[in-house]
């Protein structure tokens, strides 16, 4: 699977997944909600076969790929073997 940016402002970020389906974007989405300094998660798929699934992401201050690095350690860490 491949993300790339699509957008990009001061605030905000629109990333798009080559070949992913929810079990990624569901937990990724999950952890960006526990995130007190992220203001907006949306969830964007309009035909999964004529175009890639985005997410966009609002942060109140920052930067909102740092937020989404965050949230996917959150989520790697929580998937992770333990021993």
């Amino acid at each position: 699977m491949q993300t790339y940016v699509v957008e990009k402002t001061d605030d905000s970020v629109t990333i798009a997944f080559k070949d992913a389906n929810l079990t990624l974007i569901t937990p990724l989405m999950d952890a960006l909600y526990k995130d007190e300094n992220v203001a907006l998660v949306r969830y964007i798929d309009k035909h999964p076969e004529l175009e890639d699934r985005r997410l966009y992401v609002k942060v109140k201050s920052g930067d909102a790929i740092a937020a989404i690095e965050k949230a996917s350690d959150a989520v790697a860490d929580y998937y992770s073997v333990k021993e």
